[in-house]
C-alpha cells in the first residue's frame, strides 16, 4: 500500500485528516458569514443577490465550491471511519458492553451534534443552495427573508447553531491536540482564535434570523 494511503488509514492519520478538515470548513464559515451579513443592508436584499450570483457564476469560485463539498464529505466519511476504529478497538464485539464505562461524555456529545450538524446541513443546502445551484432562482435573498419569517426555522436555525457552536468548540480542542500545537506557550492563542470560530461565528449567523424575523422593515414577496 501507497505510504500516504497507510498513514491516512492509520489510526493517527484519521485523527490528524479530522483535524485540518475541520480547521478548513470552519474558516470558510467565516467567508461565508460575512457574505451572509450583506441581508443586514437595508437595500431589499441587491447586495446579497449581487454577491449570490458572483458566487454562482465565477468559474473560480465554482471550482473551489466543489472542493468545498469534497472537503465536507470527506469530514464526515472520516469521521465515520474513525468512530467505527474507536469502536473496533475498544472491543464491543465481547463481554458486556457499557455506554458509561466505554465512552466519555465528551466523546458521545461529539457524535450526538455531528449527527445533528449533517442534519442542519443537508437542509440548509436543500432550502437555499440547491435553489441558487441547480433551480434558476436568482432572488435568493427573498427566499432567505421568506424563510427566517417562519418562526419554526428561525427556532430550529438557531438551536441548530447552538449545536455548531458545541461541536466548533470541543472540535478545535481535539484538533490542535491531534497536532500537538495545544501546549501550554500556544494554549492562549488556541483558546482565542477558538472563541472567534465557535462563539463570534455562530453569533453571528444567529443575529441574521433574529434580526429579519424581529426588525425586519419591509415585507418581501412570497416565495412559491
Amino acid at each position: 500500500m501507497n505510504p500516504f494511503f497507510r498513514f491516512v488509514n492509520s489510526s493517527v492519520g484519521k485523527k490528524i485528516l479530522m483535524s485540518l478538515t475541520g480547521i478548513f470548513l470552519s474558516v470558510f464559515l467565516v467567508e461565508h458569514l460575512a457574505g451572509n451579513l450583506l441581508l443586514l443592508k437595508s437595500d431589499g436584499g441587491q447586495a446579497f443577490n449581487d454577491y449570490a450570483k458572483f458566487m454562482g457564476g465565477n468559474p473560480i469560485v465554482r471550482i473551489l465550491e466543489i472542493g468545498l463539498l469534497g472537503l465536507i464529505l470527506l469530514h464526515i466519511v472520516n469521521g465515520i471511519r474513525l468512530w467505527l476504529s474507536n469502536r473496533t478497538a475498544r472491543g464491543k464485539g465481547y463481554g458486556e458492553y457499557r455506554l458509561d464505562e466505554n465512552t466519555t461524555l465528551q466523546a458521545r456529545m461529539m457524535k450526538f451534534s455531528a449527527a445533528l450538524v449533517l442534519l442542519f446541513l443537508v437542509i440548509h443546502l436543500q432550502k437555499f443552495w440547491v435553489p441558487a445551484r441547480f433551480l434558476g432562482e436568482h432572488d435568493i435573498a427573498s427566499l432567505i427573508y421568506y424563510t427566517f419569517q417562519q418562526p419554526f426555522y428561525v427556532i430550529f436555525y438557531l438551536v441548530s447553531l447552538i449545536v455548531v457552536g458545541y461541536h466548533l468548540r470541543h472540535g478545535f480542542q481535539s484538533a490542535f491536540q491531534t497536532m500537538g500545537f495545544r501546549t501550554k506557550p500556544y494554549q492562549a492563542l488556541i483558546e482565542f482564535v477558538a472563541v472567534l470560530f465557535w462563539l463570534i461565528v455562530p453569533v453571528g449567523f444567529a443575529i441574521i434570523p433574529i434580526y429579519i424575523y424581529f426588525f425586519s422593515g419591509s415585507p418581501v414577496a412570497v416565495v412559491q
